[in-house]
Formats: structure tokens, sequence, C-alpha cells
């Protein structure tokens, strides 16, 4: 008789595959989630560095100076 485990169906599947059960090897959503949220904080970070949007204007320069 054929073992079971090791006769994929036409599609390529496990028969534990094809009947629903969760692999075993995947990433948790809110992994996936709070790595995008991440990305796009950096990325958010980044742009506005370069469009001039800095911390330059949160502490006081010395001597009471202004920026230009």
């Amino acid at each position: 008789m054929a073992d079971l485990a090791r006769d994929p169906d036409p599609k390529g599947n496990t028969h534990n595959e094809a009947a629903g059960a969760p692999c075993q090897g995947s990433t948790p959503r809110w992994v996936n989630v709070f790595g995008t949220v991440m990305v796009a904080l950096v990325l958010l970070f980044v742009a506005l560095h370069l469009t001039g949007h800095g911390f330059g204007s949160h502490t006081p320069l010395p001597g009471g100076a202004r920026q230009p």
C-alpha cells in the first residue's frame, strides 16, 4: 500500500496541506505587520531629513543664535 505522507496529490500538495493544515514554517501575521510599519516609519524619517525637516529646530543653539 502506498505511504500517504509521500504520495502528493496532482497539485503537488501533501495530504496535510490539502486538508488545510497550517504550515509550520510560516511567519505570524503580526510580525509581518510590525515589520511593514517599521519600514514605513524609517522611510518617513529618512524622507523628512532629506527634505530638511530634521531635529535642528527642537533645541536652542548656544548663545541664542538663530538658524538661517
